[in-house]
């Protein structure tokens, strides 16, 4: 019993060592972290994390330049460079956050397209699969044209104007993915009203589901025996699109159910094309 408790009584002692050494250790660290230092070492030790890609840490050093020195011209330089460490690493809300606060807080510095642009940036690179909700999508977009707008003839427009146009192409994909849905459930009317806005809708039409859109309504009208319906889409996408796989596949179903298709000059007497995918032609 005398060895039991003494082997006890060593490990406690170690214990309470390590446990001094670790409350020390940690005192330190806390004095060096509120320890006020010039405001370029600051700064100069998170540029030095950032390239050294060591994102989570550079991000850290540049709040602490605006927290030692809120005033200085360093600490509006920290907010941007800060919300860009937090964007390679990954950490989507705090780059977003500290890049909307610096334009909020300084609108006409030349570095605010940049932050409209990394906002729009986080967003875009947390777009989902079409199987997914699309919300984060809406944001990317709506950040997207905030950028386009605001600054309409920068390098970032360029860009953003690109990605429009992919964010466009996600969100028609998702109505092709809910009209497919109701297709396969039966609920022919409701898939109809999907596939219908990808078609119509001024943006989503010049996207790379438009063809398959106009062929899943060539596909719904026949189901409820809307055969004009159906020559009329039938021939819009022989029209703009006469070698693609998915006019193929019309033209296939089309003869399977015993439906003529309407050659071009006759959809073009019968003002088919003025009416449907207006701005696609």
């Amino acid at each position: 019993m005398i060895r039991k408790n003494s082997i006890l009584m060593a490990i406690g002692a170690a214990a309470i060592a390590l446990s001094a050494t670790s409350c020390a250790s940690n005192r330190e660290r806390e004095a060096r972290q509120y320890r006020e230092e010039p405001v370029a070492d600051l700064y100069n030790f998170a540029v030095d994390r950032l390239e050294q890609r060591r994102w989570s840490e550079a991000a850290a050093a540049f709040e602490e330049v605006e927290r030692q020195h809120p005033y200085s011209s360093w600490a509006r330089r920290a907010v941007l460079m800060g919300a860009y460490a937090n964007y390679m690493a990954r950490k989507y809300d705090k780059a977003i956050e500290g890049a909307q606060r610096f334009a909020a807080l300084h609108p006409g510095n030349e570095s605010a397209p940049y932050a409209y642009y990394l906002v729009a940036i986080c967003y875009f690179e947390q777009i989902l699969d079409v199987g997914r909700d699309q919300g984060i999508t809406q944001q990317a977009l709506a950040a997207l044209q905030e950028v386009v707008r605001r600054f309409p003839d920068s390098d970032y427009a360029r860009d953003a104007r690109l990605k429009i146009d992919m964010t466009y192409d996600q969100l028609a994909g998702k109505e092709m993915e809910v009209g497919r849905f109701y297709l396969r459930q039966g609920q022919t009317l409701a898939a109809m009203n999907r596939f219908r806005r990808v078609v119509e809708d001024e943006h989503f039409q010049r996207t790379t589901h438009a063809p398959e859109a106009l062929h899943r309504l060539v596909e719904a009208y026949l189901t409820v025996g809307m055969t004009e319906e159906a020559q009329r889409a039938a021939a819009v996408l022989g029209h703009n699109y006469p070698g693609n796989a998915w006019y193929e596949r019309t033209y296939a179903l089309m003869s399977d159910r015993g439906v003529q298709m309407v050659e071009e000059p006759e959809a073009r007497r019968r003002g088919w094309f003025a009416r449907t995918l207006g701005r696609l032609f």
